[in-house]
């Protein structure tokens, strides 16, 4: 058995990065409690491009920083889960775009109500004064890091 790790020696993005991991597997967890079981982390990636907008796939891909094929994909992946679709443009009917359908809009629901109940949670347990100043600390370091604007765009991109 290797020798036991105390948090309190790791640098901070290593840190955030488990508290950000622990957060998801609790919100997985809600979610597969509320019939979402089939839904991964990474797809979230996919569905920050889908919530205010419908791409096409090559445009699905740019944001992504992946591949035509990559993207193309992964759609496939959430079309078969019910996640999204792909619909003709408006304006041009050869134009397919990605778009979520019902089960996706509530997939996005639950996971947003599993969120806001972890942050609920740790309110309750840690203080809300005591919360709100760790997310202000957290908001700085996003900031100094440079990963603000990608988080405002929703433009996060997957790790490499």
């Amino acid at each position: 058995m290797p020798p036991s790790l105390d948090p309190q020696q790791l640098d901070t993005g290593t840190l955030a990065l488990f508290v950000g991991h622990a957060a998801a597997n609790l919100v997985q967890e809600q979610l597969a409690k509320e019939g979402f079981a089939d839904l991964r982390f990474s797809h979230g990636y996919v569905f920050q491009h889908l919530i205010d907008d419908e791409p096409t796939v090559g445009e699905l891909a740019a944001h992504l920083a992946m591949t035509q094929q990559g993207a193309s994909k992964a759609v496939a992946e959430l079309e078969r889960l019910g996640y999204c679709e792909r619909a003709p443009d408006a304006a041009d009917a050869r134009i397919r775009r990605v778009r979520l359908t019902a089960r996706g809009q509530e997939a996005v629901a639950a996971a947003r109500r599993a969120r806001s109940a972890l942050d609920q949670r740790l309110a309750d347990h840690l203080g809300e004064q005591h919360l709100a100043e760790h997310r202000d600390l957290l908001v700085r370091l996003l900031d100094e890091l440079g990963g603000t604007a990608a988080v405002k765009r929703r433009a996060v991109r997957p790790p490499r």
